[in-house]
């Protein structure tokens, strides 16, 4: 059977990924963007470009701070030839869905520089094309009957090449999240449900129609100026309206290239209209849109009650990566007990899977531990421990409260494997992010009251957006007292020369010892013990304390 091979390469690309819905976003993270993009240009004017993006000076001159994409490379297989087609008297008139959109696309291309600066890059980067087009593979199909089925114009299906790379696990400024880029209240303003078990905003079906019911609002609220919707999507409403009252007030045009936006916005548009005039003009450049098979090539399935991926994939005849590649929403190791209740699936596995299903009670879809309450514990310890939340242990054991008493069982809902299994779960792609090496030394930083990435890029000496990409996140999200952040450096001490060959090992402090005695006998300084172990030098040092010291070899 012919079968095309979906494959998520989920790596940082070019500057076609932007974010939306910054009327959600406060003036400050905007200042906080402004000086971010400043900071890059200024790298890139010196030449220091070694913590740098090969994209990122291009993306920092259009007032861009790019968007997060994990690294991990995700396949699934999809059947091309569906059964049902292949056995009606009459081939399907067109084959593949790009052809179907290409026909569909009405929007005016104007001929200026904005939109043939934007043309150009894409056209020139074919493999960039390829690879953003074949990660649409499993959605593109669902995406343009949701379009169709709602009457809205095709150039759409472009939107989320520009806003992430076709990526739901995308994140960037403003937390926003997903394939649509939703930041939070955005996303909950459009019934996007965002909790500990699921993120709608990475649901791809349940953020297409938000984003679809979003620039619906939009395009009423533009008197049917699609453009004007477009920039709102991006840059907000408040700030689009701001603008064509400004120019309406001076008597200028209020069309879409007259308004004074924001850099990023003054892009944004162009990038669709020029991703929609090289599908529909220049079909020399076809062979670089991956071809995607015009019929469905998944599914979405109704599983009713809460369920643990990796069994879900058992049943499915697939890895827990593929289910969870098409399933991005779901942020653990299960679903959401309080749903939704769906999975989509390669529709070959639907059959598979839901016979399975059927023989499978609700009690049997989760594992499920005993466990004896001990002196010291707490529900909330004990849902940190499993992984899992305080409701449902309260739930599943009718608990009212958070009193529990020592000697009595609870029956806990665990994870089927080892969470390690469970690789695009939201735990598991930050520990491959932090552990992913991007210098010589690598040390923790425990987040306190206060800090910024802003503060601790220039406490470190670390590139402000590389410092928040190690570990994730994006350079104006806000930090959380507690919170663990990685940082990796080249350099870990004034006293590390060219020559040093720097190597990590742990101390456990001894009855006796002083930050001074220490830094003697391993020969570095008093700061840099105190710096790496984020240490108060006034206060005394514990017996059994753990210090992380970095040794240069050659003095020792």
């Amino acid at each position: 059977m012919k079968r095309i091979t979906y494959l998520s390469v989920f790596i940082f690309l070019n500057g076609c990924a932007s974010t939306s819905f910054l009327s959600d976003i406060t003036e400050q993270q905007q200042t906080e963007e402004h000086l971010i993009a400043t900071q890059i240009v200024e790298q890139c004017q010196k030449g220091d470009t070694e913590n740098l993006d090969n994209d990122d000076c291009e993306q920092a001159h259009e007032g861009t701070i790019p968007v997060n994409h994990p690294i991990d490379e995700v396949e699934v297989e999809l059947e091309t030839n569906n059964p049902a087609i292949e056995a009606s008297a009459e081939e399907p008139e067109i084959t593949d869905v790009w052809q179907r959109v290409r026909n569909q696309l009405h929007f005016a291309i104007p001929n200026n520089k904005r939109i043939a600066s934007q043309r150009k890059w894409y056209r020139a980067h074919p493999e960039y094309m390829q690879r953003v087009t074949k990660r649409a593979s499993p959605f593109l199909y669902l995406i343009v009957e949701e379009i169709e089925k709602r009457n809205m114009p095709l150039e759409l299906v472009f939107l989320p090449i520009v806003e992430s790379a076709f990526d739901p696990f995308a994140y960037s400024h403003g937390r926003a999240a997903g394939m649509w880029q939703f930041v939070p209240a955005t996303g909950k303003r459009f019934g996007l449900k965002q909790g500990w078990w699921y993120d709608g905003r990475r649901d791809v079906i349940a953020a297409t129609k938000g984003a679809l019911d979003y620039l619906t609002y939009l395009n009423e609220m533009f008197d049917g100026n699609w453009l004007h919707a477009l920039a709102a999507y991006n840059s907000g409403e408040g700030r689009v309206s701001r603008a064509i009252k400004a120019n309406k007030k001076q008597g200028k045009s209020t069309d879409f290239w007259s308004l004074d936006l924001p850099r990023e916005t003054r892009a944004y548009v162009p990038k669709l209209l020029a991703l929609a005039d090289i599908m529909r003009n220049h079909s020399e450049d076809n062979d670089s849109w991956y071809p995607i098979a015009n019929h469905p090539v998944t599914q979405v399935v109704d599983v009713g009650s809460q369920i643990d991926l990796a069994l879900a994939a058992e049943m499915a005849n697939l890895t827990v990566q593929e289910l969870h590649a098409l399933n991005p929403g779901y942020n653990r190791w299960a679903t959401d007990p309080d749903g939704p209740h769906q999975l989509l699936l390669p529709i070959e596995n639907v059959d598979t899977f839901t016979a399975a299903l059927a023989e499978t009670s609700d009690k049997q879809r989760l594992n499920w531990i005993r466990h004896k309450v001990r002196s010291g514990d707490s529900l909330l310890k004990l849902a940190n421990k499993y992984h899992t939340t305080v409701d449902i242990i309260r739930k599943v054991n009718e608990i009212k409260g958070n009193m529990i008493v020592a000697g009595d069982h609870l029956v806990i809902p665990v994870a089927l494997k080892s969470l390690d299994f469970y690789s695009l779960s939201q735990e598991q792609r930050l520990e491959t992010t932090q552990s992913r090496s991007h210098g010589l030394s690598k040390i923790t930083h425990e987040v306190v009251s206060g800090d910024t990435f802003w503060d601790l890029s220039r406490k470190y000496k670390v590139n402000l957006r590389s410092l928040a990409k190690w570990n994730g996140m994006a350079p104006t999200d806000p930090l959380h007292p507690g919170q663990d952040l990685v940082i990796w450096l080249n350099k870990v001490s004034s006293q590390q020369t060219k020559n040093s060959v720097m190597r990590s090992l742990t101390y456990t402090v001894r009855n006796g010892d002083s930050l001074a005695r220490i830094a003697q006998k391993f020969k570095v300084l008093v700061s840099d013990i105190s710096r790496w172990n984020q240490l108060n030098i006034k206060k005394y040092l514990q017996p059994g304390q753990k210090l992380k010291i970095f040794v240069d070899v050659t003095r020792t």
